[in-house]
């Protein structure tokens, strides 16, 4: 079953004097590439939780926020004013203003405030861990969802260029008919004595060129790989994206040997299909 990139998670923790929320989206990425937002004083913790995060996505654009709300007032946050005096200097160097402006500016930058209570204790950071979990749960439940939708869209584009190489079966002997008469007619029309032998084997060369027997035997193994693929366990993005260009591989050769302009107009057909699984496959775990 595949996993889309895309997920949000949102958990919060309520402690007796403050607020605790996290939040994770994903998005797609080659790689897993974690952006961390959250107070310096769970800066210690980081690590951590970028582990159990990364051992919980794999790959993929992760925002992850741990945002706090004090509602007690045992920790009740108070002026740093120090870190205030030297923003209100660097605004005024800036451009001149109200000295009340520009305190409401100061107050707004970072670490203008600072906490009484900085450090958290390990009963603390447990409870954040399973709330960290529970958000990753929803957000991978998110991506399955998700994944689902992709799925169902890859079957039926799948299957459309399995029925567009049926067409192209069917239509092949007539088309290696038609090359024939083709290659026949100018021979006539060049009006001159030829040596049937050698016209025949000339003949034989060139149809055995346009032929795309084995193209379409590997294109087909190639579907039905995809398929096969797709219903496995685990996610595997990357491993679908390596099939589809086989797939895009055998459908560029059937056209380039098709000589035939109703058999190229469904390679084109294929080529769009495939186009669209491509696209998506980038939004693939």
């Amino acid at each position: 079953m595949i996993q889309s990139m895309t997920g949000f998670g949102k958990h919060t923790l309520l402690l007796p004097s403050k607020k605790i929320t996290i939040e994770l989206k994903s998005l797609n990425s080659k790689n897993l590439d974690l952006n961390a937002r959250m107070p310096s004083a769970y800066r210690e913790k980081e690590l951590l939780m970028r582990k159990t995060i990364a051992d919980s996505l794999v790959r993929g654009k992760i925002d992850f926020g741990l945002y706090v709300e004090m509602t007690g007032v045992e920790t009740s946050s108070e002026i740093n004013e120090a870190v205030v005096l030297k923003y209100m200097g660097q605004l005024k160097s800036i451009a001149d203003g109200d000295s009340i402006k520009l305190m409401e500016m100061a107050l707004r930058m970072p670490d203008a405030l600072k906490v009484e209570k900085e450090d958290i204790d390990e009963a603390e950071y447990k409870k954040i861990e399973e709330v960290l979990k529970v958000a990753l749960k929803e957000l991978n439940t998110f991506r399955s969802e998700e994944g689902m939708v992709l799925e169902k869209d890859f079957l039926q584009r799948i299957t459309t260029i399995k029925d567009l190489l049926e067409e192209v079966s069917q239509m092949d002997p007539g088309r290696i008919d038609t090359i024939r008469e083709r290659l026949e007619k100018a021979v006539v029309d060049l009006k001159t004595e030829v040596d049937q032998n050698r016209f025949e084997q000339e003949l034989i060369y060139y149809l055995e060129k346009y032929d795309i027997t084995e193209e379409k035997v590997r294109l087909l193994n190639h579907l039905d790989y995809f398929f096969k693929t797709l219903k496995s366990a685990d996610s595997n993005g990357k491993k679908l994206g390596f099939i589809s260009q086989e797939i895009g591989r055998e459908i560029n050769t059937i056209g380039s040997k098709a000589n035939y302009a109703p058999m190229q107009q469904i390679v084109v057909q294929m080529k769009d299909e495939l186009e669209k699984v491509k696209e998506q496959l980038l939004n693939v775990l």
